[in-house]
């Protein structure tokens, strides 16, 4: 044994020492080809490598971040490899075209041995890149010192206002604009079309807009400027310093920018705010607006633009639209010249009085005519030139039908100037202050108000916002509200906005007010003894380290609104409040709760982040009016009695939200009921809105069933989830479950919802397939129809589910009506998205209707098993509204569309797909032959096309679709074996001589491709700004293809 063993010692030291360096010399010489291709697909995963790496490092530097030397160092080290690959791509060529029949061998050897150990300096470069702990890290602090839109009313004035703000934009010695004219006359609106002007131009690498009303709060448009830049401000710097030193750091990363800055009142300190302007930085550009030509002056604007009114013949024809009139009421008409006249050429005067009086009758025109000539305001000498503005207001006010709509809009003014107005604050306003008595429900309270809401909308005395759930009141219109609420007949006191920090001192008692806000302030001292009798509504907020004093509220006996934000409460100070119905504490140190029970005629209560609160008094039982309790972000809170939710008999709505309250009692076990169990839910007959959160399914009992619900937020959440988002639920119903098995859960804990939920979210759920399974056979065995399964579901996310094959089968068709987003991710399983099914399968109305005919987004990433998107029939989806696909990681799929599903998509901007190794095709070739093959292929909208690590995909588009690429911006296509960008499919020609002009295509990358498309085939590229090429055989063929004008390059790299 010890012999055999010493001989095959011997015969293996032989082969390591003669026989391996032997094979490996062989392979030098006749294993060229593997060389070569081990060296390609190292270049290509390095590329990436860089690609990926050096992305993280320009968001890290957006962010004013400090990039880690050893990453530097990195990003240096892999262009110059990837530059130096080019002798070696040239040796390459050279040896495939002249020795492929009759090689060089010492030549082959060489390059083979030289291929080999560049494979390896690449393949340990790109092992290096992904060992970094941080790319970067956050800079330190420096001190400043060192370093046609919608609504626009078309006129000559404006036009020609917009005309010389683009001519200065567009004039590098020009740094400052103003824009001055009268309020309401439709600078804020010009100034978006300035901004959306500027955007699509590309005249700047940012544009940002921000307000800064008659009180700026500096933080305030620090927050917005950052947010739009996507800059994040962290703990360091809390400080309006702080703030302005990074927010100065991120602009300064901009090469050419403008910032808008709407509704200027005073002389602005810049470097304050954190903008850096003239010599600090030369390309930036600021444009004010502002009411005032002496701000214009003191800004040292060039030029200085005037807006002016609109010219008679104009303000006609915009009153004329307004008011709904027509030419043949030339009776009509002779009296609505002269109220149109009254306006004087203010548009917002001439939309809001044309609205109101919009098929009123001819008396009704006499009327106002009448009175917008005997007006009160024509002798108010304090408001200037606005007199006719306020009389146009007022009376645009006065023809409001009701009395509640009137109200509703004052209430309004209680916000600060430029404020986004949360509706639902309204809400709770509204049915404190009696708005609405005639209701039954909160609910029904909240459709009456946003039924007010769209009237004055539609009447322009409100303005939308980015949200529907906000509102915004022009700051003319607020002042207008504010004159009409603030007389004798109203009572209202309003201070709001202003950075109070003392109690305002009042030239009248408080005796006769009715409404006292002081939102937006920072009271750093109450008065006490204050005697209010008629008070009824109480908007404070407060600096919050402050005492609110016991005696503040004992002359206040007939309040009803009560909203108190910061500060330190007592509720015993409102024990004399009886007459409270709502009750708002934001951000509040509350002790003392036992005093709740004297507020026996409460409806609304809310502790809304008031971390103070650990427990809810079990006194609360005696609040039998509570229709709604709030105690959402109250992260502190871990006790609710036992029955304390249960014996609030009208309870309409309970938000406790992801951040508070989570100790739900167990049902059932021995410990005994210490805290709230959801059973409890079940007691409440009016329930109608729900939000909270379940830490763990053991906390559901087996037989409990959520309460058939209007909206809800419900959240089963296991250990270790922390994608949370508290938003409170006004015009949704979501589910989340988290990091539980389907083995603990009972699906018809759910029956109540699915019919309604419109938000789904799964995050490493085990046994998914059989939740959902068996909750379909719950709902379509005695507890609904299939039909009403999953109707209104919009969005959908799923993430690390591993069971489930295919998201949507086919008898969930009914799920695709309304389906808006899905959001795929880790599901190693998941073989298809949507099953359509046959042409046969489903009801008539649902083969009418076209499926997914909402989708607008759809985000696929970490699934290796998927092998088709939709599965069946793509013939009756059409009209799709995708805007935006994102692929990433899946190996097994071959083709992205059909043909007659790509002719759907006529609404697509982003198309983005990464390391989809088995793709193929983007658009299928031999489609099923039961469906019609469209005659041509258009992506009209498409911005942006992303391809990247896809090695088997050899051509993008057909050459038919080139034409209709007008709005392209960005192309990148990183991939090996690419052949050509757009190819010759069967019928296709190119047109106009065969060059294609791609119009707005600014960046361009493209890595191993050797045409763009066929022969003939030539693209204008009139916009391009940055152009990379990496690792082309025939470079040449591909530039000459490319009709670009070098001079208006900013990046340009070749990488062969």
């Amino acid at each position: 044994m010890a012999i055999k063993s010493a001989g095959g010692s011997i015969v293996s030291k032989i082969a390591e020492v003669l026989v391996e360096p032997a094979i490996k010399q062989f392979r030098y010489m006749f294993c060229f080809n593997n060389f070569v291709q081990e060296f390609n697909e190292q270049k290509m995963s390095l590329a990436l490598a860089l690609y990926r790496l050096q992305d993280a490092v320009d968001v890290a530097k957006r962010n004013t971040e400090e990039i880690e030397i050893d990453v530097n160092k990195w990003l240096e080290d892999a262009k110059n490899e990837i530059e130096g690959v080019n002798r070696l791509e040239n040796e390459k060529g050279k040896n495939g075209k002249y020795f492929t029949w009759c090689p060089n061998w010492m030549r082959q050897f060489k390059l083979s041995k030289a291929l080999e150990k560049k494979t390896e300096t690449l393949r340990k470069l790109e092992d290096n890149s992904k060992k970094f702990p941080k790319v970067s890290h956050k800079a330190p602090l420096q001190d400043i010192e060192f370093l046609p839109s919608e609504g626009l009313t078309p006129s000559e004035s404006s036009k020609e206002a917009f005309e010389q703000i683009m001519k200065a934009l567009e004039d590098d010695n020009v740094n400052m604009i103003g824009l001055y004219g009268l309020g309401g006359v439709g600078k804020t609106t010009l100034m978006k079309e300035v901004c959306r002007s500027a955007k699509e131009s590309q005249l700047f690498d940012e544009v940002l807009m921000a307000t800064l009303s008659q009180n700026p709060n500096v933080i305030d448009i620090q927050d917005r400027m950052a947010d739009s830049l996507g800059l994040h401000l962290d703990e360091k710097t809390k400080t309006k310093e702080g703030r302005a030193d990074r927010l100065w750091q991120r602009l300064k990363t901009e090469k050419k920018m403008l910032i808008i800055l709407d509704d200027v009142w005073k002389d602005i300190n810049l470097k304050e705010i954190g903008i850096p302007f003239g010599d600090a930085h030369r390309g930036c550009k600021i444009l004010l607006t502002t009411r005032l030509k002496d701000i214009c002056s003191y800004m040292e604007c060039q030029p200085k633009v005037f807006l002016s009114l609109l010219s008679e013949n104009e303000a006609w024809a915009l009153f004329k639209i307004n008011a709904g009139l027509r030419d043949a009421d030339s009776t009509l008409n002779s009296v609505a010249k002269k109220v149109a006249r009254e306006c004087q050429g203010l548009p917002i005067a001439l939309v809001t009085v044309g609205r109101a009086l919009r098929d009123k009758s001819d008396v009704e025109w006499e009327v106002a005519s009448k009175e917008l000539r005997n007006s009160q305001f024509r002798h108010m000498e304090q408001i200037g030139e606005q007199k006719n503005a306020y009389s146009c207001l007022k009376l645009s006010y006065d023809y409001l039908k009701h009395e509640k709509t009137k109200l509703c809009f004052l209430l309004c003014c209680l916000f600060p100037e430029d404020y986004n107005i949360p509706i639902e604050d309204l809400t709770r306003y509204a049915v404190g202050y009696g708005l609405h008595q005639d209701v039954e429900s909160i609910e029904d309270a909240r459709e009456k108000v946003h039924a007010e809401i769209r009237t004055l909308k539609d009447c322009c005395m409100l303005l939308g916002t980015e949200t529907e759930e906000r509102v915004k009141m022009h700051d003319l219109v607020r002042d207008v509200a504010i004159q009409i609420a603030s007389s004798k007949e109203y009572g209202f006191m309003v201070n709001s906005g202003l950075g109070l920090k003392e109690w305002p001192m009042c030239s009248k008692s408080f005796e006769g007010c009715t409404a006292i806000s002081l939102m937006g302030n920072k009271l750093a001292e109450l008065p006490e003894g204050l005697v209010c009798p008629q008070l009824r509504v109480v908007l404070l907020e407060l600096d919050r380290g402050l005492n609110v004093p016991e005696r503040l509220f004992e002359g206040m006996k007939e309040i009803e609104v009560l909203s108190l934000k910061g500060g330190c409460l007592s509720l015993q100070s409102l024990q004399f409040s009886t007459n409270l119905q709502s009750l708002l504490l934001m951000e509040c140190k509350c002790k003392e709760l036992i005093w709740l029970r004297k507020l026996q005629r409460l409806k609304i209560l809310g502790f809304i982040g008031c971390d103070s609160i650990e427990e809810l008094p079990g006194e609360m039982r005696e609040l039998k009016e509570l229709r709604l309790l709030d105690v959402t972000g109250c992260r502190n809170l871990g006790r609710i009695p036992v029955n304390l939710i249960g014996s609030l008999k009208r309870l309409e709505e309970l938000l406790i939200g992801c951040y508070s309250f989570k100790e739900w009692d167990v049902v059932g076990t021995s410990r005994g009921g210490v805290n709230a169990s959801l059973t409890e839910l079940n007691s409440l007959s009016h329930l109608a809105v729900l939000s909270l959160r379940i830490p763990k399914a053991e906390c559901i009992p087996r037989d409990f069933v959520f309460p058939r619900l209007l909206k809800y937020d419900i959240w089963v959440l296991g250990n270790g989830y922390s994608e949370l988002d508290n938003e409170y639920p006004t015009a949704k119903t979501r589910l989340c479950l988290g990091e539980i098995s389907a083995t603990s859960l009972n699906a018809k804990t759910f029956e109540q919802l699915f019919p309604t939920v419109s938000q789904i979210s799964f995050h490493r759920v085990e046994g998914l397939e059989n939740i959902v399974l068996s909750s379909d056979q719950m709902t379509t065995h005695g507890h609904g129809s299939r039909k009403d399964f999953l109707q209104r579901l919009e969005h959908v996310k799923v993430n690390g589910c591993g069971d489930i094959r295919t998201l949507f089968p086919a008898k969930w068709r009914q799920a695709l009506k309304n389906l808006r987003g899905v959001e795929i991710k880790d599901c190693k399983s998941l073989e298809e998205v949507f099953e359509l099914g046959e042409a046969d399968e489903g009801s008539s109305e649902e083969r009418e209707r076209s499926l997914l005919s909402s989708l607008t987004e759809l985000q696929l990433s970490c699934l290796p098993e998927l092998r088709c998107i939709w599965k069946g029939l793509t013939g009756h989806v059409s009209h799709l509204s995708l805007a935006h696909l994102n692929l990433d990681s899946r190996d097994k799929l071959t083709f992205i569309f059909t043909p007659s599903l790509a002719q759907s998509l006529p609404q697509l901007e982003t198309l983005k797909i990464r390391s989809c190794r088995g793709l193929k095709h983007l658009i299928r070739e031999n489609d099923d032959q039961s469906e019609i093959i469209p005659e041509s292929l258009s992506f009209p909208k498409l911005k942006t096309l992303l391809i990247e690590y896809c090695g088997h995909l050899e051509y993008v588009f057909p050459v038919s679709v080139s034409p209709s690429l007008l709005k392209l911006e960005q192309m990148t296509i990183v991939t090996s074996n690419l052949k050509q960008i757009f190819y010759s499919a069967e019928g296709d020609a190119v047109t106009r001589g065969g060059t294609i002009n791609f119009p707005r295509l600014r960046k361009l990358s493209l890595s191993n491709c050797s045409f763009f498309g066929p022969k003939d085939f030539a693209a204008q590229l009139p916009s391009l700004q940055e152009l990379t090429i990496d690792g082309h055989e025939e470079s040449g063929n591909l530039l000459a293809q490319l009709q670009v004008r070098p001079l208006y390059f900013s990046k340009i790299f070749f990488l062969f």
